[in-house]
């Protein structure tokens, strides 16, 4: 793809450079430790309880009270920081004007989408590596499943590249930063708490609304499962908000 490479580099540049990542991996790290620490520290008062009663002992899983629930507090600090990751990547550029330059140079839309979405989806990645020690920690008073670990691991960031697929289509919608995060941060809360009125239509609509409930799709990863319909759904959600960004970005063009 013609021009990938260039754009990649500047975004992921960008990036680095700016004072906003810094901020955010901080938040994230910070509340994410605080997150497998309570969870560590529950085990560790489940086992000492345990360590009096046999038939306890036995009920102890690490993946069940350790992995499982930090996997999905990570997603919590993801609908929060994920739109700030994506705010500016076309924001900033329409409101500064750089958009018409992009727009002229040899770079295709696509390569261009597609490298801006790479860049900011391998910030993120940076940012997630920072929890590995905690795993390391982990092994050292526990006896960890690693499939677990690794699924867990694949399915936050699979749902975090859907949550930066769509903070990049928002973004492309206006000239300003805030606006482009609040749209994203508002879109992503509505797919989170969508599968809650499940109950309240019929089967057929409550299986639809619980499958498009972006939150329901990472229960199995973090249960270490790794399931076809899962993949299959944040693929098609990072697919579905790229095509809707190439398309805003041609109609840039066709607007002149």
């Amino acid at each position: 793809m013609k021009g990938f490479v260039p754009v990649y580099r500047k975004e992921l540049y960008s990036l680095f450079a700016s004072p906003i990542f810094y901020v955010v991996a901080f938040t994230f790290l910070v509340i994410a430790g605080y997150f497998f620490y309570s969870a560590v520290a529950y085990y560790n008062l489940m086992s000492f309880q345990a360590s009096q009663s046999p038939m306890a002992a036995r009920q102890l899983n690490v993946s069940d009270m350790v992995l499982r629930p930090f996997f999905l507090d990570l997603s919590i600090v993801l609908l929060l920081i994920s739109p700030l990751l994506t705010m500016r990547l076309y924001a900033e550029e329409r409101k500064t004007g750089t958009i018409e330059l992009l727009l002229t140079y040899p770079v295709r839309d696509l390569s261009a989408v597609l490298a801006k979405f790479a860049a900011v989806a391998t910030s993120f990645l940076a940012i997630l590596a920072g929890t590995l020690p905690g795993m390391f920690l982990l092994h050292m008073i526990a006896d960890p499943s690693y499939p677990t670990i690794f699924c867990g691991y694949l399915g936050v960031f699979l749902m975090g590249s859907a949550f930066l697929s769509l903070g990049v289509f928002t973004s492309s919608l206006t000239q300003n930063q805030i606006v482009a995060a609040v749209l994203s941060f508002g879109a992503l809360l509505m797919f989170w708490v969508i599968g809650w009125t499940k109950n309240l239509v019929g089967p057929t609509a409550g299986s639809f609304i619980d499958y498009v409930s972006v939150i329901r799709h990472l229960d199995n990863f973090a249960k270490g499962i790794v399931d076809t319909r899962d993949l299959l759904y944040y693929l098609m959600f990072i697919v579905l908000f790229l095509f809707l960004t190439l398309r805003q970005m041609e109609s840039f063009r066709w607007r002149g």
